[in-house]
């Protein structure tokens, strides 16, 4: 048996991801290739045990509220992206209205518009370039893993282009995360994606 990205299709990283050193014996023709494969997977494991080693520091050095728990439940934040939204947002009373955080994410255009034309831009540095990241990381894992997340990118990327869809998905699961941390309930993806 070979691998897959040997006879010219492509294998998920999941997939690379789940195959043990031993798997990979009978899947190459060359012992050369066996060796770099097992090599590559052992580097995979070991990088897998780091990430889980320094999750497991962090969220133990954090105090962590509701709200946390909360931003877990939306597709494509998982424990470090939550804690970077969690301790960046701080008191999310301060924003009034869903725009405002919105806006305060970097989630938004800056641009300034009259009768339809582009007559300049506002400062695009103000808001938090860490939720920013946070958000735009957030849209990429969405993509990934949530069928109409995957929906949504592609129905956008076909009328703009694919950063600009990237930020329109990063836009909404913003807004979907200030509902979920402000009334403090699961991610309802019925509700994001209508």
């Amino acid at each position: 048996m070979r691998l897959p990205w040997t006879l010219g299709f492509k294998m998920s990283g999941n997939a690379i991801k789940k195959l043990k050193e031993e798997e990979v014996e009978g899947m190459f023709d060359s012992s050369n290739l066996v060796f770099m494969a097992q090599n590559n997977i052992a580097t995979i494991q070991f990088l897998k045990k780091i990430i889980k080693d320094i999750e497991k520091k962090v969220k133990s050095q954090v105090k962590l509220r509701k709200e946390f728990e909360m931003l877990l439940t939306i597709p494509g934040i998982g424990n470090i992206l939550g804690l970077t939204i969690m301790l960046e947002v701080g008191d999310l009373n301060r924003f009034v209205q869903v725009g405002n955080y919105s806006s305060y994410c970097r989630c938004v255009g800056s641009s300034r518009i009259s009768n339809g034309k582009k007559k300049g831009e506002n400062n695009k540095k103000n808001g938090n370039k860490y939720l920013s990241w946070a958000y735009v990381e957030a849209a990429n894992f969405a993509i990934r893993y949530c069928a109409k997340a995957q929906s949504f990118y592609q129905r956008r990327k076909a009328k703009t282009n694919g950063i600009v869809a990237i930020k329109a998905l990063s836009n909404k699961i913003s807004r979907a995360s200030y509902y979920v941390m402000r009334d403090q309930v699961p991610f309802d993806e019925e509700m994001l994606f209508r």
